[in-house]
């Protein structure tokens, strides 16, 4: 068995919820299976694991820190957190881009409404890209899931956002127990994984990171 590495993970995982009201949220289709399954393959060489993750129907690994959250700005809060004491930072979660601007106290009546519901809405936090800012030595992994224009469309979130690598997917992978996936470099190195396993797509990320910092 290989000794285990001093690496430092920090990964987030799920979806986030926005409120409307006590019972409604705006969300998306993320089940959280790819961030888990990174947290289970960062935990095979290290021992000092922290998942932030929103709701989902999954287990926690063992043998990790496991901070649930609900919404983008819980989950923003807890990265930053532990932002400082982390070395490798891998942001597979799908947050919520947007939220609405006022939370209704009370449940909102259909029969008040008359011939609809209009919501302004207002930007969440966007934390990669608070990460890619204040990042001094941390490795920054991103995710991309796109539906047109995938690598053109991740390789420019990598820039805007200073990360170190991105994993581009379709985001047709959302809630599938496979992934196909490209990982775009900082340096400009592309690698395509054939369609496989969550687990081992997680897996291949974990070793990529850890040779970003050899």
């Amino acid at each position: 068995m290989k000794p285990l590495t001093p690496i430092r993970f920090l990964i987030t995982a799920g979806p986030t919820r926005e409120f409307i009201d006590p019972i409604r949220f705006i969300s998306n289709r993320s089940s959280g299976k790819m961030g888990y399954a990174l947290a289970e393959a960062a935990r095979a060489v290290s021992s000092q694991v922290m998942l932030v993750s929103g709701p989902t129907a999954l287990t926690p690994p063992k043998g990790i820190e496991f901070v649930p959250v609900v919404t983008a700005q819980e989950m923003s809060d807890a990265v930053w957190a532990r932002f400082e004491q982390s070395d490798i930072v891998i942001m597979a979660a799908a947050v919520c881009d947007f939220r609405p601007k006022a939370v209704a106290p009370q449940k909102i009546k259909k029969t008040r409404l008359g011939g609809g519901l209009t919501l302004p809405f207002e930007p969440t936090p966007d934390i990669l890209a608070e990460l890619g800012r204040r990042k001094k030595s941390q490795t920054l992994i991103g995710f991309a899931a796109e539906t047109e224009n995938l690598e053109a469309n991740a390789l420019d979130k990598l820039r805007r956002k200073n990360l170190d690598l991105i994993v581009a997917n379709d985001a047709s992978a959302f809630e599938s127990d496979t992934n196909d996936v490209t990982l775009i470099s900082a340096a400009g190195k592309t690698e395509r994984l054939s369609a496989m396993t969550k687990t081992k797509v997680a897996a291949a990320i974990i070793r990529r990171a850890v040779e970003l910092r050899s």
